[in-house]
């Protein structure tokens, strides 16, 4: 399901046919559906749940996350920025996130040649930063009595360019 909306889903083209990129495009269509997944349908006090007096609160989080996105986007393009964004609403954040994640896919999508490091480094960096988390949202979720259900993820209908809030539903999930 692929469209030229790049708040969606990018269109495919020289991003699919250099594997490393693909790979990473597919970690952030993974990275969206999770992140979906972990956002959707929480309790409309989840942003200011506590779950201890050092952590953060899912509101903080999902900002942070805003953050990562904005910042591979900046390593992507070699110009690499930091900054720390206030937290908004909830609906503000997930929708920032997810145009974040969506942005970066774009670029990735767009024919622009990035070498294994850049890659790399959006990896190890911004992206499994954000899959952190990502878990970490969940698990908060469940300390707030609010969980989701758990998944075969290996089953999901995940696909390159699908980095939009709206995705397939669960295949498998299961208590």
């Amino acid at each position: 399901m692929t469209t030229n909306d790049p708040m969606t889903h990018a269109p495919a083209n020289s991003g699919e046919l250099d594997p490393a990129c693909r790979m990473i495009r597919h970690t952030l269509a993974t990275l969206a559906y999770r992140a979906s997944k972990a956002v959707r349908g929480a309790p409309t006090d989840f942003a200011s749940f506590t779950a201890g007096p050092t952590t953060r609160t899912p509101g903080q989080i999902l900002a942070h996350m805003g953050d990562l996105m904005a910042w591979a986007l900046t390593i992507a393009q070699q110009r690499i920025e930091w900054r720390v964004s206030p937290v908004r609403s909830w609906s503000e954040d997930v929708q920032r996130l997810f145009g974040g994640i969506s942005a970066l896919d774009a670029y990735l999508a767009s024919g622009v040649s990035l070498d294994t490091g850049t890659l790399g480094q959006l990896f190890q960096g911004p992206i499994a930063d954000a899959l952190t988390h990502t878990g970490q949202l969940t698990l908060i979720r469940r300390l707030a009595g609010a969980p989701i259900r758990a998944e075969n993820y290996q089953r999901a209908l995940i696909d390159v360019g699908q980095t939009g809030l709206e995705q397939p539903p669960p295949q498998r999930e299961f208590d």
